[in-house]
């Protein structure tokens, strides 16, 4: 399993404030160690891979995570806490 979770970095530079608190949460508990991959979705940039990954899942929310297992369609979670009691929970 494959866990890529999507950031959105502001025009200021900063990440978005959800992504930032999201962020915490997976460091205090122990699950930022799940996560594989961290890409970003920059604001001013159109064509950043977290806004062509966002665009390719019809997203637009940030942050989301994209979970991957092999042999099966990636599924996307907007919510964290949807993914740490569907996946990061069940499989610590």
């Amino acid at each position: 399993m494959k866990i890529t979770m999507v950031k959105k970095i502001m025009a200021d530079g900063n990440l978005c404030k959800k992504c930032q608190e999201v962020q915490e949460r997976l460091e205090s508990s122990g699950h930022i160690n799940r996560i594989d991959q961290f890409i970003t979705a920059d604001e001013g940039d159109a064509g950043s891979t977290g806004t062509l990954l966002a665009e390719l899942y019809q997203v637009d929310k940030a942050p989301f995570f994209i979970v991957e297992e092999e042999g099966r369609e990636p599924v996307i979670y907007t919510i964290y806490f949807k993914l740490v009691k569907e996946i990061l929970e069940k499989a610590a």
